[in-house]
């Protein structure tokens, strides 16, 4: 939701000590806020993820009143954390009047523990104070993906209200309608229709947009690929945003890498770059083109087996590198290709089975390439690793660029695709027709077609 939130005025509470909060939050690596009840800074409750990864829930009147820190640090960024929150500081026991729980597991080690006073009214239940989900105010920007957001005024629920284990994984699943009496200021945010701001607990407490949210196809239910920011060189340098999907860089080269790998199977994605040296394709975990290139083994993978795979276009020409890092480095150099300005739209398809990578330019395939049929790929390659591969992002340049990473949310950055591609099974949505037989990089697809 990066530089953006959703906003409404507290109306008559049901209670101004009794709250739940449930929300699916992913992919932040800076500090934000998730759900913020205020007016002006010295009245303030809030939850919210640190920038070191903690999770911090307070009340602030001139000074703390409430406040946990938790020890444990949630830094995945491929994965959904359901963050459910009760308060109900009517309980005699201070430790029951705020309850924790992540992914249905209640959290109990904290670095920082002021518990409120027995009855004390938290901002969340005050009458004109402003709900402000995805920000503090102006600022402290919640920059991941939230989904499923409920707020209950009245009751202290538990977490399985909101989701429920998986008896066959063992996976903390989305419960997609719960079943809770939201109170008068209660609110169910599903940000999975047009208008984000749309309540559907029946309550009709709708919040106003301010900026341009964007709606992902990423959810709880559905887990799209991002890029890593716990997997990128140079982190200094670069950065991510935009839920992971910009990739920014400074000065010198610089990559990323996807959170989801790919073991098998055929796979899809877009990118637009900000100009030319983009570089495009696959790698396993160790991949790294620009450290030391005179050690094989960190360079090219060696005898370690697979390194990566890439495509480049060497500048606003119709030349194209394309490096094969198996054992050695293997530059071809081919001309008479598409060239490439600013905000070209690029695509990559990748056959992970049969070992070959296409690059398309504005929907075009590039030297006559047709992924559906396998035939006249870019890159043949070997993965000799016991490692799945990953989507690859880098660049090789001294100067700043942008790269806006499309793994099927229907965005470059903020900007939405203008078409509506969805691969077979009715997931993503793409600039371009998605090759037959590829899919988006999802676990939904990823159980049924990545072997």
């Amino acid at each position: 939701m990066a530089s953006t939130k959703l906003s409404r005025t507290i109306g008559t509470p049901t209670s101004g000590t009794t709250f739940t909060i449930s929300a699916w939050v992913k992919g932040s690596m800076a500090e934000g806020r998730i759900l913020t009840s205020i007016n002006g800074n010295s009245s303030q409750t809030w939850v919210e993820l640190q920038n070191s990864g903690t999770f911090r829930i307070a009340n602030y009147i001139g000074s703390y009143n409430m406040q946990l820190v938790t020890t444990r640090v949630f830094r995945d960024p491929s994965a959904w954390y359901n963050f459910v929150i009760a308060f109900d500081t009517t309980q005699s026991t201070d430790t029951n009047r705020v309850k924790l729980y992540v992914n249905g597991v209640q959290e109990t080690s904290f670095s920082t523990t002021t518990y409120p006073s027995q009855n004390l009214v938290l901002k969340y239940g005050v009458s004109g104070q402003t709900f402000n989900v995805g920000a503090k105010d102006t600022d402290t920007y919640w920059n991941g993906l939230i989904s499923y957001m409920a707020f209950v005024d009245g009751t202290a629920y538990t977490p399985t209200s909101f989701g429920e284990v998986n008896a066959a994984s063992g996976i903390w699943k989305i419960n997609t309608a719960p079943s809770v009496t939201y109170g008068n200021n209660g609110f169910f945010l599903k940000m999975d229709t047009t208008s984000p701001g749309s309540d559907t607990s029946g309550n009709d407490n709708t919040f106003t947009a301010a900026g341009t949210p964007t709606l992902a196809q990423d959810n709880a239910s559905n887990n799209f690929t991002t890029l890593n920011p716990l997997a990128r060189y140079y982190s200094d340098t670069s950065s991510l945003s935009n839920g992971n999907n910009t990739y920014s860089i400074t000065s010198y080269t610089l990559n990323a890498r996807s959170t989801i790998a790919m073991p098998s199977g055929k796979w899809y994605w877009e990118v637009k770059q900000s100009a030319d040296n983009c570089r495009l394709g696959v790698c396993t975990s160790g991949f790294n083109p620009n450290i030391d290139t005179d050690d094989a083994g960190a360079y090219y993978g060696g005898s370690t087996g697979f390194g990566g795979v890439y495509i480049m276009n060497t500048g606003p020409s119709t030349n194209w590198q394309i490096t094969n890092n198996n054992t050695s480095k293997n530059v071809t150099t081919y001309t008479n290709g598409v060239a490439t300005v600013a905000n070209t739209i690029l695509s990559v398809a990748v056959d992970v089975d049969a070992g070959k990578l296409w690059v398309g330019v504005n929907g075009t395939w590039l030297y006559s390439g047709d992924p559906a049929a396998g035939s006249g790929e870019q890159i043949a390659f070997t993965n000799s690793s016991p490692d799945p591969l990953q989507a690859f992002i880098g660049f090789n340049s001294v100067n700043a660029r942008v790269a806006q990473c499309n793994f099927g949310n229907g965005f470059f950055g903020v900007t939405a695709v203008a078409s509506s591609n969805a691969d077979a099974a009715g997931h993503g949505l793409f600039e371009y027709a998605v090759p037959t037989g590829y899919f988006t990089l999802n676990t939904k697809n990823l159980n049924t077609y990545g072997g």
